[in-house]
């Protein structure tokens, strides 16, 4: 009986570790043939958020059709509302182009368009084709400016500003939230969901 005992303990013991030994093994194979991930950098971790708002605005922007591109909250003549001077959506994406331009072009030493003359945008600039060009040209900044950052220069200052050049690269991605929030608002106004909550509940 001890023996039969021994020898079910150990066909027990088998038939549990085999299979763990085997499934650690076949694991440490396909470890071994993946790369290590990289460890994360300042510019890569920037990057990383530029690229996450940058999805977000350019998608609603393509969301809003070409003849409501202008539309404004004062449009709809909302009683008591206070819409007069805000921003049509049109406006908004150059805004956010704009800044971009301003806030990243110190950080990788290109000028700003001569066109941006404020922080409204070139104002040649009238068909949604040609500000989503103008949106995503100056996202593509974004990036560049981002692989300049090196934990040796983040907190250097750029040019006659104050702000340090990590934080020029970070306030575009805030800035970018700020307005992406008014888009969103104006796409539901006309009757659309913004592309980030589609298929979504609540």
């Amino acid at each position: 009986m001890q023996k039969l005992l021994k020898c079910s303990a150990r066909s027990v013991f088998a038939v549990a570790i085999i299979p763990l030994l085997a499934a650690l093994m076949a694991g440490a194979a396909v470890s071994a043939q993946q790369p290590p991930s990289p460890e994360p950098t300042v510019a890569t971790v920037v990057d990383r958020q530029i690229s996450a708002v940058e999805k977000l605005v350019v998608e609603a922007a393509e969301a809003m059709p070409d003849d409501k591109f202008n539309f404004s909250p004062a449009n709809l003549n909302i009683p008591g509302g206070a819409y007069t001077d805000v921003r049509t959506f049109a406006v908004q994406v150059k805004h956010i182009a704009s800044s971009n331009y301003f806030l990243w072009a110190p950080l990788t030493g290109d000028k700003v368009p001569e066109t941006i003359k404020d922080g409204n945008g070139p104002q040649e600039l009238k068909s949604k084709a040609e500000i989503i060009k103008f949106l995503k040209e100056s996202f593509a900044l974004g990036h560049k400016a981002a692989a300049t950052l090196r934990s040796e220069n983040m907190l250097q200052t750029t040019g006659s500003s104050n702000s340090t050049r990590l934080h020029r690269a970070t306030f575009g991605v805030a800035h970018a939230y700020d307005h992406y929030g008014q888009m969103v608002e104006y796409l539901r106004m006309n009757g659309i969901v913004p592309p980030a909550s589609r298929g979504k509940s609540g």
